[in-house]
């Protein structure tokens, strides 16, 4: 029997799992060899939109799991979301469907703890100011899972829309705007912050290398998964030292990443250590309190995953979500 668990019915639960803690475990996982991620393939067509199918399978968990992301921007013209996903869960032992779950609440959970995850391994502990440019969605889960396990003094913030600014003030919860500054400008946001968090569908760079400071460390998080779109220019990449969430994946989807190659800002033989390995402890993660830190974060099945099982789990106890005979329950003869 597998569960159909729908966006409202994720949202129902979510709130209660450890999503740091699963993002962290399935990160070490693949920075020991216990799994592997596999880059996604991207299906095109006539129009803009891109299809990556997600896949991964994790022996630990018992799962397989399959992503099925839609980058779809002409849908902001139909007034729907512009990136859509459906998680589909098997047994890795018997191949029987888990569950169908709807992507949106995972996958921003997901995100917004894997930079919580790459902050705590590789920013300095000493930071105090957190900074976010962009203050859609993805800002307010990044404020609200930093809130609830690495506190910062002071959030400094900046959105092009007053009205963004606004939802984003009313919606990250009683206590944090009263730490927030509203900065002018993306570049007054960098100045400002020990973490800095970009969140933005950008398409051309938003954060400039010159502006980076010293042991400073940077979650690049926002832009979508084409390899000409970034929020970071070449200078930005080379000034620090680069960390991936999988190498296969940011060398198939990371426009951070692969524009900075191909103009020549990064060399093909600069090593991409991945945030599983330093949480392993197989590669090493920051060297020195001046060091600027990279975190190029691209998304992966793997976190969605790990994520996902706490959910199935959770709802199962508490009778949430739907129950569908999909396959038959006993052995049938294929012709």
């Amino acid at each position: 029997m597998a569960l159909v668990l729908g966006a409202s019915e994720i949202g129902a639960v979510i709130g209660a799992v450890d999503v740091v803690e699963a993002v962290e475990s399935i990160h070490r996982d693949l920075g020991s060899g216990a799994m592997t991620q596999p880059a996604p393939v991207a299906l095109t067509g006539l129009d803009d939109a891109v299809f990556l199918p997600m896949a991964v399978r994790s022996d630990r968990l018992g799962l397989v799991a399959v992503k099925l992301m839609g980058d779809i921007p002409e849908n902001g013209d139909r007034g729907l979301p512009t990136q859509r996903s459906t998680i589909l869960v098997s047994s890795a032992v018997t191949g029987q469907c888990v569950a169908v779950l709807d992507g949106m609440a995972i996958t921003r959970a997901r995100t917004a703890a894997t930079s919580v995850v790459a902050t705590r391994h590789l920013a300095r502990p000493d930071s105090s100011t957190l900074g976010l440019i962009g203050l859609g969605n993805l800002a307010i889960e990044h404020a609200r899972r930093f809130a609830a396990v690495r506190p910062f003094d002071r959030i400094v913030v900046w959105s092009r829309s007053s009205g963004t600014i606004d939802r984003f003030l009313q919606e990250v919860g009683r206590d944090l705007p009263a730490r927030c500054v509203i900065a002018s400008s993306p570049q007054e946001v960098v100045d400002e912050s020990d973490v800095l968090c970009t969140l933005t569908p950008s398409i051309d760079p938003i954060v400039h290398g010159a502006w980076l400071h010293e042991g400073q460390h940077v979650n690049a998080v926002g832009a979508r998964p084409r390899a000409s779109h970034r929020e970071l220019d070449g200078r930005a990449m080379a000034r620090g030292t680069v960390f991936v969430d999988s190498r296969a994946t940011a060398l198939a989807k990371s426009g951070d990443l692969l524009v900075a190659l191909a103009e020549g800002s990064l060399r093909r033989e600069t090593p991409l250590p991945e945030l599983g390995e330093v949480i392993a402890g197989t590669a090493p993660g920051r060297s020195s309190d001046d060091e600027i830190t990279v975190f190029d974060s691209v998304g992966l099945g793997a976190q969605d995953l790990a994520v996902a099982a706490r959910v199935i789990d959770l709802a199962r106890e508490l009778g949430i979500g739907t129950v569908a005979q999909l396959s038959p329950a006993s052995k049938a003869v294929i012709s």
